[in-house]
Formats: structure tokens, C-alpha cells, sequence
């Protein structure tokens, strides 16, 4: 058995700072500081990194899949990070492993972000059985760190079996979510009139359950018809899985309420779905849906690090910022090279069988 230290100069040895061969190995035992250290790696945008990650996420991949991916979200304010940690512990008391991964949204101004979940999910931090890992969303959208997907696979190789993924709060944009798990819970403080209507269809339409926290005390009877108006509401969408009738529930995390059954309604979706076969084509449009997005993310890579795109793209900028400009008219001209690359170098067109439009 090697020491600690050794255990870093051996994943230190590489030019690059990664031993793939060790990393692998400490992932397959269920290894969090490992695993913390792939995270790390996926996420950065060094190419040197970026190699290393693509061919550790390759080498996992047989390994994956044989999990729950469960996507909370939720308006700020609704009690996410609790309900996330008595969930979890409540999933350890059932034998589960259970890895969170935590996106924090990034500062406008600075790009940071306060990575403040481990500080408020204390006691699920500390058990040997969880894993909490928080993210900056960086300038990704949709309410999901662009390497989400990939942190996903990591804590499955690292023998998580539960992956929960906490996202930004709710809104039109955060739908995201969505696409890269199995089952959405949206999580809804007790409410009422105008603060009903806040909640955007478009999430609601994707919840395969909804909670409404913070039954308890003197909200208790505010939760309850918070969960009368959300069940007549529901009642009217079209459900999203035909063997699957979404159920709206009262619950109260400060006092772990309701928290048990929860698990039982992952278990019974899971179940359904997978007797209809929905689950498996779920999966597949989730490695489908990451594709396309991982297309789009490169292009605009490749875009922005070409040669005198970035000078160019200042003087652009301010051009549409003053008004003198459409920014129609600057895309144009901005990617006029490479259409003129593309025309003299022509491919045969390729099938649109694949293409989701």
C-alpha cells in the first residue's frame, strides 16, 4: 500500500500531470479524492488536459450507465441545498452511494462563483458513502456546467450509484437539465396568485415530480394548497411518459418530512420506464442531445481562436453595442472566411438523417 505521497508523485509522473493508469485505478475503488482530481481534469480547458480527459472518459465509459441521474432544481430560495442533503443521507441509510453534483452560477463581472454547497450540505460532505463536487456554470446556459455530462460518467466509474445534479434556480433557460438525466424533480416553496404564474410552464412540463417544500410550522397549510394548485395544474399538462402520472407532493426538508418516499418514487418511475422501455431511449437521447451540444461548444471554440477573429471581434462588438451595426450583418461578415474556406475546399453533403432539425 503506498503512501499518500506516493500516491501523488505517481499521479504527478506524466508531462502533462496525469497518470491515467493510477487515476483509473483509484476511481475503480471508489477513490474521492480521485475522482475530485477527474473532475478537475474534464474541466480544464488546457489541450494538453483535454487530451488526457477524452481518453480517461473513453476508457471509463464501458463502466457507466448503470445509475440514476436525478436533476433538482428549483427558484432560489425553495430549500434545494436541504432537501438535497436530507435526500442523501436518507439514500445512504438505503445502501445507495450518492455523489452531488453542484452547479453555482458564475459572476458576471468576474467569472468566479461561490462554490459554497459543501459549507451547506455539512453533514452529507462528511459521510464516506457521498461525494459533493460544486461547478462554476462558467458562461455555459441551460443551468449546467458544460462538463456536467462528463462529470456524470465519472462519479458512475467511481461506483456512485445516485447522482444527483443540483442546477441554478428556474427559469426558461435552465431547461438543460433536462437532457442530461433521468428523472427531474423540481423542488417549489409554498406559494400562491402571482407567485404561481412566476413558475414558467416550460419547467413545470418537464417535471417528473414536483415537490413543494417547507410543509411545516405555519406554512404547512400554504403547502398543502400550494400542492392542490400545482396537482390541478399538472392535471392539465400532457404527461411526458404515458406510463408515468407526475406526483406533486408536500414535504419538509428541515424536518426530513416526506424525504423516504421520495426515494420510493425514483425507484417506481424507474421501474415503469424501464418496463416500457422509455428509460433506454431516454439514455439514448441523452448521448444524443450531449453530441449536438458538444458540436456547438467546439465550433464556437474553434471560432473564437481563429486567426484575427478575436481583434476583429473587439472592433465588432462595438460597432453593435453602438448602433451602427446589426448583429446580423457583423455574424456575416465575421464568418465569411470560413465560408469561403468551406467553398474551396467542398465535401459531399452529408445525410440530415441525423441532424435534430
Amino acid at each position: 500500500m503506498h503512501s499518500p505521497q506516493r500516491q501523488r508523485r505517481v499521479l504527478l509522473s506524466r508531462p502533462d500531470g496525469v497518470n491515467r493508469a493510477a487515476l483509473l485505478h483509484a476511481l475503480h475503488r471508489g477513490d474521492r479524492r480521485a475522482l475530485a482530481r477527474a473532475i478537475t481534469l474534464v474541466e480544464s480547458s488546457r489541450p494538453d488536459h483535454r487530451d488526457a480527459a477524452e481518453k480517461l472518459i473513453g476508457a471509463i465509459l464501458p463502466e457507466t450507465g448503470n445509475t440514476v441521474r436525478i436533476g433538482i432544481s428549483g427558484p432560489p430560495g425553495a430549500g434545494k441545498s436541504t432537501f438535497i442533503e436530507r435526500f442523501g443521507l436518507a439514500g445512504l441509510a438505503l445502501g445507495r452511494r450518492i455523489a452531488v453534483l453542484a452547479v453555482d452560477p458564475a459572476s458576471k463581472r468576474g467569472g468566479g462563483a461561490i462554490l459554497g454547497d459543501k459549507t451547506r450540505m455539512a453533514d452529507l460532505a462528511r459521510a464516506p458513502g457521498a461525494f459533493i463536487r460544486p461547478s462554476s456554470a462558467g458562461g455555459s446556459r441551460g443551468g449546467i456546467a458544460r462538463r456536467t455530462r462528463e462529470a456524470i460518467l465519472l462519479c458512475e466509474a467511481a461506483k456512485f450509484d445516485r447522482i444527483l445534479v443540483e442546477t441554478l434556480g428556474v427559469g426558461q433557460a435552465e431547461t438543460a437539465v433536462a437532457e442530461v438525466v433521468d428523472m427531474f424533480v423540481l423542488i417549489l416553496p409554498p406559494a400562491g396568485g402571482d407567485e404561481l404564474q412566476g413558475i414558467k410552464r416550460g419547467v413545470i412540463e418537464l417535471a417528473d415530480l414536483v415537490l413543494v417544500n417547507k410543509a411545516d410550522g405555519e406554512l404547512t397549510a400554504v403547502a398543502l394548497r400550494t400542492v392542490a394548485d400545482y396537482a390541478s395544474a399538472v392535471g392539465l399538462i400532457r404527461p411526458a411518459n404515458l406510463e408515468w402520472q407526475v406526483p406533486v407532493r408536500a414535504i419538509s426538508a428541515l424536518e426530513g418530512k416526506g424525504i423516504r418516499e421520495v426515494w420510493d418514487d425514483v425507484d417506481r418511475f424507474r421501474t415503469a420506464l424501464e418496463l416500457s422501455g422509455a428509460w433506454f431511449r431516454r439514455r439514448a437521447e441523452q448521448g444524443r442531445t450531449a453530441l449536438w451540444s458538444e458540436i456547438g461548444e467546439a465550433l464556437l471554440d474553434y471560432f473564437r481562436a481563429s486567426p484575427g477573429i478575436p481583434e476583429r471581434l473587439i472592433a465588432v462588438e462595438e460597432e453593435v453595442m453602438a448602433g451602427t451595426r446589426t448583429p446580423t450583418a457583423a455574424v456575416r461578415e465575421l464568418l465569411k472566411p470560413f465560408f469561403r474556406q468551406a467553398d474551396a475546399n467542398p465535401t459531399p453533403a452529408p445525410s440530415l438523417c441525423g441532424d435534430p432539425t
